[in-house]
């Protein structure tokens, strides 16, 4: 089990534990979110090829404050990553989907 001290100025310290499986992650390609006035919900879904159906595989669920405060870190951490990677293309907006990636995911079609 790791723990990491997010605040290392020393002001004021929280360890946060992070277990061996939960270190694995949990793959998602989709993610939906819905709001009310209370919090935002954020449903993370992986989609495979071929398959009809998906599964939201992590709800997660938030205060308007910290939705804010994520949208802050991703747009810090997206930068920080173009900057070192290079820009990330984004979906062809004139394919008529409003710009969402397709989830054909192309490729060859298994058969058994």
């Amino acid at each position: 089990m790791a723990t990491f001290n997010p605040n290392a100025d020393g002001d004021s310290e929280m360890n946060i534990e992070l277990t061996k499986e939960e270190a694995e992650g949990t793959y998602a390609n989709l993610v939906m979110i819905a709001h009310s006035p209370e919090e935002f919900i954020l449903d993370f879904i992986r989609v495979v090829p071929g398959v009809k159906k998906a599964r939201v595989k992590s709800r997660i669920i938030v205060t308007p404050q910290h939705a804010k405060r994520l949208l802050g870190a991703l747009k810090e951490n997206i930068q920080r990553y173009e900057e070192a990677h290079g820009a990330i293309a984004e979906p062809n907006q004139d394919d008529g989907e409003g710009g969402a990636p397709p989830m054909n995911f192309g490729g060859f079609r298994g058969k058994a």
